[in-house]
This record gives structure tokens, sequence and C-alpha cells, in this order.
């Protein structure tokens, strides 16, 4: 076990952004996915983040092709024996992250830190049964997570405290600000935001101003660094409505229910940045894209 190997499980979004978020720390970086295709999409995201790094002076284009050289894209889980930290951002399914997380507890060192990604799930129901209950954490980093500053920490019934301290130092690691939360539905971030992005949603389906106007209202009156529908547009609709259909379910609140027009954009491929076009419309496609 090396700690300073660094597993992803999930070559999407998510996983892509922590895996450049690994780079960025100096982990040698290991990113697993179950299909080719599926990786190399992962790998071009990172490429073009990088590529805008370069762009825009945050990097040298000696530096980027450093931290390519630390990437370890892969479709084979036992390549993944060496990592000290294994993070799962795959879909939001309770058994099929405890599954994965069942079936790397026989590949990686008894002592390897797992992490969970998830943004609604308990960490207690995805620990449960994988065999080191003690040593899963949920850590929950923001969207797009290559850019946002905080992560949350979440302690299982069983998770140790040596396994919490340690993901606090792995955030740290990372640049990372943490929150420590209780493993509740949504956590501190999406239990706050997800009513508040479909209140927005429902106050433009209703006709209460354009979706520049909104925005300028939250970013100007209430300080916001981006708003609401360049934030969804950012994320995704389609991850959108999937986090708020997992919060409805378990809190039975109707605020987490997605109005009706997330589903209309997702059925129009209107999903954000990632297709070219969401609430606003961008030059290409790509989370990163301009």
């Amino acid at each position: 076990m090396n700690d300073n190997v660094l597993g992803v499980m999930g070559a999407g979004t998510m996983g892509s952004g922590i895996a450049i978020v690994g780079l960025l720390a100096g982990f040698e970086t290991w990113l697993l996915e179950t299909d080719q295709e599926h990786l190399d999409s992962g790998v071009q995201r990172i490429r073009q983040f990088l590529d805008g790094s370069v762009r825009r002076g945050k990097i040298s284009s000696e530096q980027k092709d450093s931290l390519l050289a630390k990437l370890h894209p892969t479709a084979d889980a036992r390549e993944l024996h060496e990592c000290g930290y294994l993070i799962e951002a795959i879909f939001e399914d309770v058994d099929m992250k405890r599954s994965l997380f069942r079936d790397m507890n026989a590949i990686l060192h008894p002592d390897a830190l797992f992490l969970t990604n998830t943004s609604t799930l308990s960490v207690t129901s995805i620990a449960c049964g994988t065999g080191r209950e003690d040593r899963v954490v949920g850590m929950h980093f923001c969207n797009p997570a290559a850019i946002m500053k905080l992560v949350e920490i979440s302690q299982g019934v069983k998770t140790s405290n040596k396994s919490v301290q340690k993901a606090k130092q792995l955030a740290i690691r990372c640049h990372k600000t943490f929150v420590l939360t209780h493993d509740t539905p949504g956590f501190i971030l999406n239990y706050l935001l997800i009513p508040f992005e479909n209140d927005c949603i429902r106050a433009l389906e209703e006709g209460l101003a354009t979706v520049e106007d909104i925005d300028t209202a939250i970013k100007t009156g209430l300080g916001y660094p981006m708003g609401t529908f360049e934030l969804l547009d950012t994320v995704g609709l389609d991850v959108h409505h999937a986090v708020s259909m997992r919060l409805y379910e378990q809190l039975h609140d109707p605020r987490y229910a997605p109005p009706p027009l997330v589903q209309r954009m997702i059925d129009a491929n209107l999903l954000g940045r990632k297709t070219g076009q969401g609430f606003y419309t961008y030059g290409k496609a790509g989370v990163f894209g301009g």
C-alpha cells in the first residue's frame, strides 16, 4: 500500500474532476472505468481541463505533461492494488456502490481508506457488508470538483475516528476546505441547495423573470459567485434530476421534487455545458468548455 497513490472509480464528470484534484495534489492517480469508451471520455475531460489551465497561465505545458504522466487510466480493477486511498464516484445506487467496495476490499491492502463521493445516500448503508465498515468514509466533493474548494466528510455508524482523521488529512493535502456532517440525506450542501435550485426553476416556469435576471439577482443581491442556472448548467440537468429524486424519495418534501421543466430539458438533451446547451448556450460541449 502506498499513501501517495490514489484510486478513483468512475470516469464521469465527478470522477474525472476528482482525478484532477488528485493529480494536482501530487498523487499517482488511477482512474477506473468499466469500459474503454467511458474511460476515454474521462481522460479527455482531464486533458481538456489541463489544456485550459495552460491557456489561462495556471500551469505550464511542461507541468501539464508531468501531471498527465501521473494519470493511469484502466479498466482492470486489480491495477489499483497499491492505492492508499480509493474514492468511488459512480451512479447514486447503494447496492452498486456497496458491491464495488466489497469487490475492491479483496484487492486493496486492509489499511487502505475507502471514500464514497455520495451526495444523497447513507454512508453507513454503503459501508455495510463491504468487509471494512470501519474504513469507509463519506467524502462528498462539490461539483466541479477540480474548481470548488469544499468537501463534506461524513462518518458512518461503524466508521472509526482514525479513518475520519485520515480523510481530513486527505482533504488538506488536496487543498480543500472540509466540513463534518452527520450521515443524513443530502448532508449540508444538497439539503439546503437542492430545494433552492428547484425554487429558482419553478420561478422561471411561472414567468417571474428570465434566466439571466434571476442569475443576476442571485449573484448581485446574495453575493453568490455563480447564478443558479449557471451552476445547474455546470453540474448537468441529468445530475440535478437524479440528486433531487434521491432526496425526495427519502425526505418526502415536495421542494426536493424536480420541476417538470428539468425532465423536458433532459429529454431534449439540454443538459448544460456537457452537451453545449442548457439554460445557456455554450461555444462547445464539455464541462470546462467555453
